[in-house]
């Protein structure tokens, strides 16, 4: 099997003083630097639909409004080789047009060269949903893809 798009095509990450956020189309995945050695039972983290609190050893270091909605139920968290926090959010608007701007309503803001990189990966990773025999991971967008790119659904097949 062959890997997913995401995996292909790479990330297209937004750095923050705390680690790193991306997303796809139905994702958006965070990654927090913790001092090495931190254990699950250090972690608490809160994940709802709107709203994310991240704190290590009672030091707080993620909290807010979310830039839009989440499944609540489907959010998780894990701690990797105890320096590393992985969160997973699912979009509830999983459309190649919902490209978050900002992790948090205002705060962690991609810069614009990083906000247009995430919509043509979210753009190609659309037309490579739209279109499952081609492999669109390398290729190179030109022209008009902000909100998703053209929309070809309305074309005689």
């Amino acid at each position: 099997m062959s890997a997913p798009f995401e995996e292909r095509s790479g990330v297209v990450p937004c750095g923050t003083p705390w680690g790193r956020w991306y997303q796809t189309l139905e994702e958006v995945f965070i990654e927090v630097r913790v001092p090495p050695g931190t254990r699950a039972k250090d972690v608490c983290c809160s994940l709802r639909s709107r709203h994310i609190a991240l704190a290590v050893r009672g030091q707080e270091l993620l909290q807010g409004k979310l830039f839009d909605s989440t499944v609540t139920d489907e959010g998780t968290w894990t701690l990797e080789d105890r320096q590393l926090i992985r969160i997973v959010l699912m979009k509830t608007n999983r459309d190649a047009g919902n490209c978050w701007t900002s992790l948090l309503e205002n705060e962690y803001a991609a810069d614009p060269w990083v906000q247009d990189q995430m919509q043509r990966k979210l753009t190609l990773e659309r037309f490579q949903r739209e279109n499952p025999g081609f492999d669109f991971s390398g290729a190179e967008i030109s022209g008009n893809y902000s909100k998703g790119g053209p929309d070809f659904s309305s074309l005689e097949k």
